[in-house]
């Protein structure tokens, strides 16, 4: 479709009239309809009357039956008041406005549809606004001096996405604005600006595609390009469409359920994603590519998967100068196939790098896999064509792969992109779960797998300050699944072993972890004790005198193996997010919604339900400030009992990232594996934190495939009564769940504070320990 064409489909323009009874949208008669959006949320919908069925497509939103409007208007006169699902709605005319209230009568949002300019408007109230999709505003040239931003108030979000560098990475907005105070809006339809300016009120502003270019030079071009991105996709689109869903969020987890509904729940990932993966650039050969896996075994530091880039974004990578499907002779001195079935032998997963083919080469992606009736499955932009193209990788060992680029991508775009590494995959390999990790994505991403991570960011401890923050966001309103290149992509002189470090201690409480950067040696673990950077791609690289740090490496080595220790929790944090929304790296606000300090908060977070994460992210810190949100708190490292709702310092040295335990927290604990495949005979460990009654209930598959779409799995209750000082384990399976029958397992029990074990044998059937 000419560009023309698609700029004339995405002009979406509301009006309304100041004083008649008509409803009108884009100059034409329309109709406002509310229903239930859910159990605590409202759908809102303005369009032509002669609209198909009322209602805009987004591929954000799971294909479903919605309910009949509870309330349908095209005209109004005075106020009109409905009952729709849980809330109560009151609309009223001049100017044309929608209440959503609580049963209780409290008011969630009160939404202002202006006529002259399109603009939908409501009250903020004091508390911040959370969410809004991945990364930030374009810093300045003092970056490094700006404040960063977790509260998205205060400023007008033009929620362009694009790629970007610097502190936050990669922009990938979205229009849900989760109010800490209560309330959520998510603008399925049009894409909108997003004013925050002022604080006591907020602006939806339609997007308007801008003019074409008059200069045909290719500065002008690109500025045109730029201005673009961010629009509307150009299918399915109606003019004069508004959507919107207004959710009550006074409890956060059943926002996240909610949420999540609406736009499809997270699948589960295979286990190895949730290990530590080391990305590669500039390739020697084969052997090199064995040697770093071999020397990852010696050293005893835990790997699951490595990571190839491929050739052009870097001099020698794994294929022929992207976009190739086509391993590099240069590098594979022996057959590919047996290389990979070489790095499988000693437990590593292979990743490559790909990048899509250019817009005039796969104009748009289309379709789906299997094909559906009438889909023409091979012309170049259906993604089953495009997916053929990758079956030979597949058929030489490869496991999962790493989508660059793709900045140009339209909405629609984007998601089919996520669509097509998820269901590709499962088409080739049935029952085995896909993995990808992008730079692309949006609300709605989860159900395709939805791992994304922020793109190519600085070197520099403002970048790891801001990457916190990053992350907390997008867990809220993108996906489950997001890390960032452990040290950033860009070295500088700024890049020490300190700030790897540091990062990596971050990523190993991130759900993508993963080392990635120009100057790669420097993103070995044991890359700062070497003495030479290896290849140089930068023009500035971290300073020659930080080589040779024999500190750096045991300090990775011992956060690798917490990540690998904690396997058991992190990966029930991933079944919760199955089955509840609830992401992995979880915004304060969460689970303390009531607590003003915890919700404004966005330098620290809670791994689940139970563990509080304050990395540290200031050169030379010798102490880290934390805040202890309400309840009993344990020092992970040392054991220390402290009461929270106040704020603690900790001290810290280069080792140490402050953890916090909640009271009645029962963390499971394994023996250190050196990937997740591997076969231990130590026992399980069930770290009880006493103080409080607790509860946890570990789940667990077989990793890899898709039974636990039938809920094929086990799930082992572990309840703490605190008064009587007993733990209780026994089978929890939920209904309809297809447990195996449990062999015989030996659990540790460790109660803190103190040093008081017990051993336990647990064979299927209630136990209980007392101490």
């Amino acid at each position: 479709m000419p560009t023309s064409a698609r700029v004339a489909l995405l002009v979406l323009w509301i009006s309304f009239p100041c004083n008649g009874a008509a409803i009108l949208s884009a100059g034409k008669p329309a109709r406002l309809d509310v229903r239930a959006g859910g159990d605590h949320s409202v759908r809102v919908t303005l369009g032509p009357v002669d609209a198909a069925d009322g209602l805009p497509y987004t591929p954000a939103l799971v294909e479903r039956a919605w309910p009949a409007p509870a309330l349908s208007l095209r005209s109004i006169d005075g106020t009109v008041e409905r009952q729709v699902g849980g809330m109560r709605v009151t609309v009223r005319p001049e100017p044309l406005s929608v209440r959503i209230d609580r049963p209780d009568g409290g008011t969630i949002l009160d939404l202002v549809l202006d006529a002259p300019s399109g603009e939908v408007s409501f009250d903020l109230d004091s508390r911040p606004i959370l969410g809004m999709g991945e990364g930030g505003p374009r810093m300045g040239r003092e970056w490094r001096s700006e404040a960063l931003e977790f509260d998205r108030r205060g400023r007008r979000h033009e929620m362009a996405p694009r790629w970007q560098a610097q502190a936050y990475g990669s922009r990938n907005p979205v229009a849900l604005l989760v109010g800490t105070g209560g309330w959520a809006l998510w603008v399925a339809a049009p894409w909108v600006h997003v004013d925050l300016e002022n604080e006591r009120r907020g602006v939806l502003i339609p997007w308007k595609p801008p003019a074409p270019p008059e200069s045909p030079d290719r500065r002008s071009r690109d500025a045109y390009t730029a201005a673009l991105q961010g629009r509307p996709p150009p299918a399915r689109v109606v003019p004069g469409v508004i959507d919107l869903f207004v959710f009550d969020a006074r409890e956060p987890a059943v926002l996240m359920k909610e949420v999540a509904t609406l736009t499809g729940f997270p699948v589960m990932p295979p286990r190895w994603s949730l290990g530590y993966m080391q990305s590669h650039r500039t390739l020697e050969d084969d052997a090199q590519m064995v040697e770093i896996v071999a020397t990852f075994r010696r050293k005893r530091i835990p790997l699951d998967a490595v990571i190839y880039l491929g050739t052009g974004f870097c001099p020698r990578g794994w294929n022929e100068r992207q976009p190739s499907f086509s391993f590099n002779p240069d590098v594979f001195r022996r057959a590919p196939k047996d290389v990979i079935a070489d790095l499988h032998g000693r437990g590593v997963k292979i990743v490559l790098h790909m990048v899509p083919w250019q817009r005039d080469r796969l104009p748009s992606l289309t379709g789906t896999i299997p094909p559906a009736e009438g889909e023409d499955a091979t012309v170049p932009s259906h993604i089953l064509a495009y997916w053929k193209q990758h079956i030979g990788l597949f058929e030489a060992g490869v496991d999962a792969f790493w989508p660059d680029e793709g900045d140009w991508f339209d909405l629609f775009e984007r998601m089919k992109r996520h669509q097509l590494y998820y269901q590709g995959p499962l088409s080739t390999r049935p029952n085995v779960r896909p993995w990808s990790l992008h730079r692309n994505g949006h609300l709605g991403i989860a159900r395709w797998g939805g791992w994304v991570w922020s793109g190519d960011t600085d070197s520099s401890w403002r970048t790891l300050e801001a990457q916190v923050m990053v992350g907390i966001n997008h867990s809220l309103s993108v996906s489950s699944y997001w890390g960032s290149d452990t040290g950033g992509f860009y070295p500088n002189e700024e890049l020490t072993g300190e700030l790897y470090a540091r990062w990596f201690q971050f990523s190993a409480f991130c759900p993508s972890f993963r080392s990635h950067g120009r100057t790669w040696w420097t993103r070995l673990p044991w890359g700062w004790g070497l003495s030479e950077m290896g290849p140089g791609e930068n023009r500035t690289n971290p300073r020659e005198s930080e080589l040779g740090n024999p500190a750096i490496e045991p300090i990775c080595r011992r956060y690798a193996e917490l990540r690998y220790r904690l396997m058991p929790y992190t990966y029930t944090l991933a079944r919760e997010a199955h089955d509840t929304g609830m992401p992995l790296m979880r915004a304060m606000w969460l689970h303390y919604p009531k607590d003003e300090r915890a919700a404004r908060d966005g330098s620290q977070y809670l791994w689940g339900r139970d563990l509080l994460i304050a990395p540290v992210v200031t050169k030379g810190a010798a102490s880290r400030n934390v805040y202890l949100p309400g309840g009993e708190w344990y020092d992970w490292w040392t054991g220390e009992k402290l009461s929270g709702g106040r704020s603690v310092t900790r001290d810290v040295d280069l080792a140490t990232l402050p953890i916090y335990a909640r009271a009645g927290a029962i963390i499971p604990f394994d023996p250190v594996r050196q990937h997740t495949g591997e076969v231990v005979e130590d026992p399980t460990t069930l770290r009880v934190f006493s103080g409080a009654d607790g509860e946890f209930t570990l789940y667990e598959d077989d990793g890899v495939s898709l039974d636990y779409l039938e809920k094929k799995a086990t799930w082992t209750s572990f309840s703490w009564d605190d008064g009587a000082k007993r733990l209780a384990i026994e089978p929890a399976p939920p209904p309809g769940a297809r447990s195996p029958e449990p062999a015989p397992r030996n659990y540790v029990i460790e109660l803190l504070p103190g040093d008081a074990r017990k051993a336990v044998q647990y064979s299927g059937r209630r136990i209980e320990v007392t101490f």
